[in-house]
């Protein structure tokens, strides 16, 4: 045996006798430690858990339904013109109020007042060629289809004299309601057609707010429902007033498209904005209402835990209207109950609960 290998088995030979030496004291320092925690354990039998509680107290709870929402104009037009020609006048501002019937701009009418020109001087002699026949005719010196000639050829010059004031008004371009008209796209001595637009007319008030309704809510909306909204970046709040409700449910996304009105006086809100909508579906006075948290589906039934006498107590509860975040209970809680808001989970019937915090009862 080398020198190498005597010192290895020296030192395994000395780790062996210490650990034969050690191992009683070892054995009765962990016995003597596990004994100390059952003492403990048993001398508090079974562990509290601690947990947050509400005292139950009668309240309104209100059915709102939310939706977001978007603000249209009551009406907007692209303006245009019905025929073809230069533009020769533009006599609006850009984002100024127009009233109904306000001329906005005309095209080029020389050649069709010329025509009108011509046409109304041929009228008198036209009407005194009927008057001379209707003479004659009273006199039996003509007969009565010559009269109807000169009568239907009085006619037809009336009638195209309409015509061509007609045409004549075709060339102005006029409000068709009462609003604001925005950018124009045209310049004078640019040639308009029918589709070329010269600017955008829109009416902002009143304006209408549209949104969708589930198709758990559709009976629920109808005109005369009274709505409360708000827009971005405004802390007010607006009311509105249902009108009109698609008469059936969207086939792609089950839901149902319902329009309000807001009378938008001062025209600060403006089209285009989002809107978020509430709108109250019901109220009931003096309900019990708990957090929806604190009822657990449990084999088929609604259980909660109250506290009773330092221990959480199983009740069976019937749920009620439901919100966002909170369930009514119309049986199984009564006012004054302390409910067991945090650690449902982990409770069970008559397990030890200390309360940390109580929590204000307060529904949606």
């Amino acid at each position: 045996m080398n020198r190498k290998t005597r010192i290895i088995t020296v030192i395994f030979i000395a780790l062996l006798l210490l650990g034969m030496i050690f191992s009683s004291q070892i054995k009765t320092l962990f016995k003597s430690d596990n004994s100390d925690i059952v003492r403990r354990v048993g001398d508090r039998g079974q562990p509290e858990l601690i947990v947050n509680a509400t005292i139950l107290r009668p309240q309104t709870l209100q059915n709102m339904f939310r939706s977001k929402g978007i603000l249209l104009p009551d009406e907007e037009v692209n303006l245009t013109f019905e025929t073809s020609g230069k533009i020769t006048d533009i006599y609006f501002e850009e984002g100024s109020h127009v009233q109904k019937g306000t001329l906005l701009a005309k095209v080029n009418d020389e050649p069709l007042r010329a025509e009108l020109k011509k046409l109304e001087a041929k009228l008198p002699l036209a009407e005194a060629r009927v008057y001379r026949q209707r003479t004659l005719l009273e006199k039996d010196a003509v007969s009565q289809e010559t009269y109807q000639t000169v009568i239907t050829e009085l006619e037809t010059l009336k009638a195209d004299i309409e015509l061509t004031k007609a045409r004549i008004a075709q060339t102005e371009l006029r409000a068709p309601f009462s609003g604001i008209i925005g950018l124009r796209f045209v310049s004078e001595g640019a040639y308009a057609s029918p589709s070329v637009v010269v600017a955008k007319l829109t009416k902002i008030s009143p304006l209408k707010v549209e949104f969708s309704v589930n198709e758990s809510q559709a009976n629920e909306i109808k005109p005369g429902t009274r709505l409360v909204f708000k827009v971005d970046n405004d802390l007010n709040s607006y009311n509105a007033s249902v009108y009109a409700v698609e008469p059936q449910l969207d086939e792609k996304t089950f839901s149902l498209k319902a329009r309000a009105l807001y009378p938008n006086t001062d025209r600060k809100i403006k089209p285009g904005q989002s809107a978020t909508i509430e709108i109250e579906l019901s109220k009931i006075e003096q309900a019990i209402v708990i957090p929806a948290i604190s009822a657990i589906a449990e084999m088929g039934r609604d259980i909660a835990y109250i506290y009773d006498n330092g221990k959480a107590k199983r009740v069976t509860i019937t749920k009620g209207l439901r919100t966002a975040s909170s369930v009514q209970i119309v049986d199984g809680l009564r006012a004054g109950d302390t409910l067991l808001v945090t650690g449902v989970m982990q409770l069970r019937d008559d397990m030890p609960v200390k309360i940390e915090t109580i929590i204000p009862n307060t529904a949606d």
